[in-house]
């Protein structure tokens, strides 16, 4: 279809059911102003070309704080809010897109490398999704997409993932006709991230982003593995609250996390502590800490331990124990807190928003954790539905 053609067929309610399900029902209207007002940008910018419309959520992590990037075990869900594209092929061998509220990018296909790439950047990101399908046996091509996304930036729910997944979503929709499964994209995503943008990540935000869906993901083989599970938590509701927090100067504090797990297993004589037996890890604590100190030692039995919680939170989500699933969460949230250590930043302790939620939090009775890398940003809330609303003028009002 044409852009016309697309924003008729909008208009006369002829994607209401995609977006309900995408969605729920009670978002119809609104995402269909939406999707309109996209498709309007796409128009005034490229003209009136075939296009194909996509979708990426974001993600939550539901359990396996800092664990993927050590090959070990997450429980990551979609979210109903997502990064959003009218897309177009072009003859040329440019890639323009125009994200909503930035100027547009632009990337030649004929000339990439990560030594060009303009590090942080969302063109390095398009670069690197092209160099990863080329290097992979895909196809690239010229392309011309406006974006929207609902996924803020720092919110804690893969902006970055969702953006990643999606240039590789308009590669492979486009040029690969659909081949590539939402692992190889996931991967193509954390590639781009690793090499062009200059940040080090594991590979959990582009799989759950790709995959949708709830999924127990175990990083541990050489491809991972992802089960689909449909967890009922009853009449409770996730909410992820965005403590607004101070994301500058912070890859250095998300960086050391896998660099001190890595620097453990390397002096177990492995690449990563899911090769290491948790046991001889013990026997040789008092060498570990002559060389990488002790909150290396403490990040890693951190990751012990929560790559078992990860196993017992699916069991619990499997056999309908809500209750127990919930107390996985707390330890989860202590750990992450004690062991961890990425509840907030010593580069600026007297900013401590993620403390001070989580300590408001628990006060009213609410399970509750740090949610995603850390450091600043958000944390995670399961609540009924009838106290939502105090809840949120208490964090609101802080």
């Amino acid at each position: 279809m044409t852009v016309t053609q697309t924003i008729n067929l909008i208009t006369s309610g002829g994607c209401d059911k995609s977006f309900a399900a995408l969605y729920g029902d009670d978002r119809v209207n609104a995402q269909r102003e939406r999707w309109i007002k996209l498709a309007n940008s796409f128009l005034s910018l490229y003209g009136d070309s075939e296009v194909s419309l996509l979708s990426v959520p974001g993600r939550t992590e539901l359990l396996g704080n800092h664990t993927d990037h050590n090959n070990g075990k997450v429980l990551a869900a979609a979210v109903d809010i997502d990064i959003i594209a009218i897309a177009a092929k072009a003859e040329d061998n440019y890639i323009r897109i125009k994200s909503e509220g930035y100027r547009e990018d632009v990337v030649c296909i004929s000339d990439i490398s990560p030594e060009k790439a303009k590090k942080g950047s969302s063109s390095s990101v398009i670069a690197g999704v092209c160099d990863y399908f080329l290097a992979n046996g895909g196809k690239v091509g010229g392309i011309r997409a406006c974006t929207t996304s609902d996924v803020l930036t720092g919110s804690g729910i893969s902006s970055s993932a969702a953006f990643e997944v999606m240039c590789g979503n308009m590669l492979n929709n486009m040029y690969n006709d659909n081949k590539f499964a939402p692992l190889f994209l996931a991967m193509a995503g954390k590639y781009a991230e690793n090499v062009y943008f200059g940040k080090p990540c594991g590979l959990m935000d582009q799989t759950a982003c790709a995959s949708g869906g709830c999924s127990f993901i175990d990083f541990g083989g050489e491809v991972a593995s992802l089960r689909k599970i449909t967890p009922d938590l009853g009449d409770m509701i996730l909410c992820i609250v965005n403590t607004g927090g101070n994301h500058a100067d912070l890859t250095d504090d998300y960086a050391s996390v896998p660099s001190e797990m890595h620097s453990c297993a390397a002096l177990m004589g492995k690449k990563t502590l899911r090769e290491v037996d948790e046991n001889e890890f013990i026997s040789r604590i008092s060498v570990l800490r002559a060389n990488v100190g002790d909150r290396a030692i403490m990040r890693a039995l951190h990751y012990f331990a929560e790559n078992r919680r990860v196993a017992e939170a699916v069991n619990c989500l499997e056999n309908g124990d809500t209750k127990g699933y919930f107390a996985c969460v707390t330890d989860s949230g202590n750990s992450s807190f004690r062991f961890l250590q990425n509840v907030y930043t010593n580069k600026n302790v007297s900013e401590q928003g993620l403390s001070l939620a989580l300590a408001l939090t628990e006060r009213m009775g609410l399970t509750c954790r740090v949610h995603g890398g850390g450091f600043a940003g958000t944390i995670q809330v399961f609540i009924k539905n009838e106290d939502v609303d105090a809840y949120v003028e208490l964090l609101d009002s802080v």
